[in-house]
């Protein structure tokens, strides 16, 4: 398939497609949509940013367009956190809209009181996490025995966020002729055996991403001080030009970060846990539209969230793993847009690069550290003594003399 006109949709889908400038397909599209169309299960891995969500709401609409208007849940969207959940939503009314199709979200953080009115309203689509809709389950507050469609999505995601308990308790409520379709960045062993427990004869595909997004993103390092962190960030600030998503490991973090830029002038906001669901949708409407430049973020905003033209992303506390690394850095260079990624690596944290650069074929050219006010050296106290903890961490412990008499 080279374009969605060559599919038999209905004419809503088709004109929303059309009014939306969808025209090209994306790989894991053109290979997930026409068997899922078909009614086979679906076990696709791509990478973030390839265009997953429209694999399965395409095919998903095109479906609940040719069955007659119920107050009936039909199908099952579970996701790993209530931003992407609510992007999902919003992907999902743009492609639907004038077909009368109701959706539903359901997670944590939100009031519970709209999401009743919604699934009572006659939903026909759940766009759940599975925390909040297995607390729902528990208080019998939702009736998923209709539920003939189910998609997972961000599958290793879930499971990295301890949701298989949850996952198992809703797959488990469903109707057992069902129609599966699982969406991960990775296939590791715990979504192997997801897909081995729930997923009948599916159809299998996998999507090399990796060289690809790879080759819109340039990859720049500085090895730098944690106290000269600040002064490299403004620094980049001053001299490149675009937005930037800037990925903090902690929420104090990215509220010092904040506050730090919009001391300087910057316009900056933040996203983490402890902000509330309508701080948090605030705060990326606003870097959407333009009206903060900068979003400091932890992960919880390196999947799923998607904006158009950021232009930098900042890993200002580089990631744990390298899976990591891959979905924040893939919120740049989307669409064809050429990105930019800059990692702040301190002295013990050169090894850790490397370690990305093995893991995902790319390679990170490391720049000299400009003129920075507070940059005496590379190496602080801070970073000293962390040195030190390192050091002592290895050595064999002190044997105790006992004193003479």
């Amino acid at each position: 398939m080279q374009h969605f006109s060559e599919l038999r949709l209905c004419p809503e889908l088709r004109t929303n497609l059309d009014r939306n400038q969808f025209v090209t397909p994306t790989p894991v599209q053109a290979q997930a949509i026409p068997p899922i169309l078909d009614g086979r299960d679906v076990v696709a891995t791509a990478q973030t940013g390839t265009g997953k969500t429209l694999a399965f709401s395409i095919p998903v609409i095109e479906r609940l367009a040719a069955l007659p208007r119920t107050k009936r849940i039909k199908v099952l969207i579970l996701s790993p956190t209530r931003e992407l959940a609510i992007q999902i939503d919003e992907a999902f009314r743009q492609l639907a809209s004038g077909m009368r199709i109701r959706t539903a979200v359901v997670v944590g953080g939100m009031k519970e009181s709209k999401q009743l009115r919604d699934i009572e309203a006659g939903a026909e689509v759940v766009i759940a996490t599975p925390g909040r809709l297995c607390d729902y389950l528990d208080r019998r507050l939702i009736n998923l025995s209709g539920a003939s469609t189910v998609v997972l999505d961000e599958a290793d995601r879930m499971l990295d966020m301890g949701f298989l308990p949850d996952l198992r308790i809703i797959l488990d409520h469903l109707p057992a002729k069902r129609h599966t379709m699982l969406f991960s960045a990775t296939m590791g062993q715990s979504v192997a055996g997801l897909v081995s427990s729930y997923v009948r004869d599916p159809v299998w595909i996998a999507v090399e991403a990796s060289a690809e997004t790879s080759a819109q993103i340039d990859f720049y390092g500085y090895e730098v001080a944690r106290g000269s962190k600040f002064d490299l960030l403004e620094y980049l600030l001053k001299k490149e030009k675009g937005s930037f998503l800037v990925f903090v490991a902690t929420k104090e973090g990215a509220d010092r970060v904040t506050t730090f830029l919009d001391r300087k002038g910057f316009k900056a906001t933040a996203i983490h846990g402890d902000r509330s669901q309508s701080q948090r949708n605030e705060a990326l409407q606003s870097f959407k539209d333009g009206v903060h430049r900068v979003l400091v973020a932890t992960d919880v905003a390196a999947r799923g969230i998607h904006v158009d033209d950021i232009a930098h992303v900042v890993n200002y506390d580089l990631p744990q793993e390298a899976e990591n690394f891959t979905h924040r850095v893939g919120r740049t260079g989307r669409a064809g847009a050429r990105g930019v990624s800059w990692s702040f690596v301190t002295p013990l944290e050169r090894s850790n690069v490397r370690g990305y650069e093995r893991a995902l074929g790319i390679q990170v050219k490391f720049l000299d550290l400009p003129p920075l006010p507070r940059a005496i050296g590379l190496v602080t106290e801070e970073d000293m003594e962390a040195m030190r903890a390192a050091m002592m961490a290895n050595q064999p412990p002190a044997t105790k003399v006992k004193p003479r008499n």
